[in-house]
């Protein structure tokens, strides 16, 4: 789904234009990144938890010429799905 199609959606099931819900999906996004960088952790109950996780400098290999490369430590985001968000499947 791309985020017209869920705009679209989320329009038609609030009864709400569909600018108004990407104006809605727009805030939800940025005020999840938000929190995540300022406290690194933001939890949904029912559905999950969003954190930001330290992954470390590792050696990798490049996969066309098989040459070793090394990739450097950064944060990425990490999902944790919750108990309501497991249970629909």
């Amino acid at each position: 789904m791309t985020k017209a199609e869920l705009v679209a959606v989320m329009a038609a099931d609030s009864d709400i234009t569909k600018v108004a819900a990407g104006k809605a999906l727009d805030s939800f996004v940025s005020n999840v990144v938000g929190e995540l960088k300022k406290n690194g952790r933001l939890g949904l109950v029912g559905f999950g938890t969003f954190s930001v996780v330290k992954r470390n400098a590792r050696t990798g290999r490049n996969p066309q010429t098989g040459a070793k490369i090394e990739i450097k430590a950064k944060k990425v985001v990490k999902f944790k799905a919750g108990k309501g968000l497991t249970e629909q499947f």
